[in-house]
C-alpha cells in the first residue's frame, strides 16, 4: 500500500467491555446529578468475569443505590464491590472557589470534511459500527483505513455473527477495496465473559480518532468541575465556532489549566495553520459549566458512540 495520505480509525460497540465500564461510570454520575446537580464525582470502573469493582471519590448530598444501577446494566449475576470516599479536602478547597479540579491539557478539533465537523475516517468507522450494532447488538469492533479519502480496508469483528452473513451486510454499508470480517474466526464469547474492561481506556475513540492528539485525560465518571472533561467539550465548541466563522478547513483548539486556578494557562486556536489566541469566551470551569449546561444528568449517552459530532450542545 502506498503511504500517501493513509489514515486508519477504529470504533467499538457499546457492549465492548471498556465501553460498558464507561457507561456504568456515567450512569452513576447521572444518578447523582439528578438528585444533586452540585455533585462532584470521580468514578472508576473495572469489570469482567462476574466481578465489577467501582471506586473513586464522591461528594454529594444525594443517596444513590449504585449496586442497583450496575446490575440493571450488566445483569444480576455479578459481584459488585463499591469503595467510594469523599473528595479530598485539599482538592475541594480549590474547586469550591471556582478553580479547576485538576491540571491538564485539553484539545478540541473541527474539520469541514464532514457535515458534523468530524474527521472522515472517524465518521466512517463510527457509522459502520453503529449500523452493524443495530443488527447485531453484541460486543464488536470495526476499523476503516483510507488512502486519499478512498476506503482501502474495512475490518469488522462482531460477536455471535456468521462471517459470511456479516461480510454480505458490511458490503452493503461501506464500499472498500478489501474486507476483513471476523479475521480471527467467528466468536461467541464476548463482553465481560471474554475480557475485562476499564473506564477511561478508550480516550481516542471518545475524542476524534488517532490522527488528532488528545490531552490525556479521560471523560467518563467525572463531573464538570473536572476540566479534562468540561474543557475538552468547550474546546470542541470553540473549534466549531471558529471553523464556521472563518469558513476554515480545520481548527484545533488547545487549552491548559492548573489545579485550583480558574483561568486557563493556555488558550490557543490553530485555524488552517494560523495560530491565534482565543478571545470572547468565559473559560473558567464555572463559565464552561454555565454555557454548556453541564450540571444535568446527560452523561450516560456520551459514554457510547463518542463524545463529539453527535449534536450535543458543545457541537453546536
Amino acid at each position: 500500500m502506498s503511504a500517501k495520505n493513509v489514515k486508519t480509525c477504529e470504533f467499538v460497540s457499546p457492549k465492548h467491555p471498556d465501553k460498558v465500564c464507561d457507561f456504568i461510570a456515567d450512569s452513576i454520575l447521572d444518578a447523582y446529578l439528578k438528585k444533586d446537580p452540585n455533585s462532584r464525582t470521580a468514578i472508576e470502573v473495572l469489570g469482567g468475569h462476574k466481578l465489577v469493582n467501582i471506586t473513586g471519590e464522591i461528594s454529594s448530598t444525594a443517596k444513590v443505590d449504585v449496586e442497583s444501577i450496575v446490575k440493571n446494566i450488566i445483569g444480576p449475576d455479578y459481584q459488585i464491590n463499591i469503595n467510594f470516599a469523599e473528595q479530598s479536602l485539599e482538592i475541594a478547597r480549590g474547586v469550591v472557589i471556582g478553580g479547576a479540579g485538576d491540571q491538564g491539557i485539553m484539545n478540541g478539533y473541527a474539520t469541514s470534511e464532514t457535515d458534523n465537523f468530524m474527521p472522515l475516517e472517524y465518521e466512517l468507522a463510527r457509522d459502520l459500527c453503529q449500523k452493524i450494532y443495530e443488527k447485531y447488538p453484541y460486543d464488536g469492533k470495526v476499523q476503516v483505513t483510507l488512502e486519499d479519502k478512498k476506503v482501502k480496508t474495512a475490518v469488522a469483528s462482531f460477536q455471535n455473527t456468521s462471517t459470511k452473513e456479516l461480510e454480505e451486510f458490511v458490503r452493503t454499508l461501506i464500499d472498500s477495496e478489501n474486507y476483513l470480517i471476523n479475521p480471527a474466526g467467528e466468536w461467541h464469547q464476548g463482553g465481560f465473559d471474554a475480557d475485562s474492561g476499564l473506564s477511561g481506556r478508550k480516550i481516542v475513540i471518545d475524542n476524534y480518532g488517532p490522527e488528532i492528539s488528545v490531552g490525556g485525560g479521560s471523560f467518563s465518571g467525572k463531573d464538570a468541575t473536572k476540566v479534562d472533561r468540561s474543557a475538552a467539550y468547550m474546546a470542541r465548541k470553540i473549534a466549531v465556532d471558529l471553523l464556521r466563522k472563518y469558513q476554515a478547513r480545520k481548527v484545533k483548539v488547545k487549552l491548559a489549566y492548573a489545579i485550583g486556578k480558574a483561568e486557563p494557562l493556555m488558550k490557543i486556536a490553530v485555524v488552517d495553520g494560523r495560530e491565534m489566541e482565543i478571545e470572547g469566551y468565559d473559560l473558567t470551569p464555572q463559565g464552561i459549566i454555565n454555557l454548556l449546561d453541564l450540571k444535568r444528568p446527560i452523561f450516560a449517552k456520551t459514554a457510547i458512540w463518542g463524545h463529539f459530532g453527535r449534536g450535543f450542545r458543545w457541537d453546536r
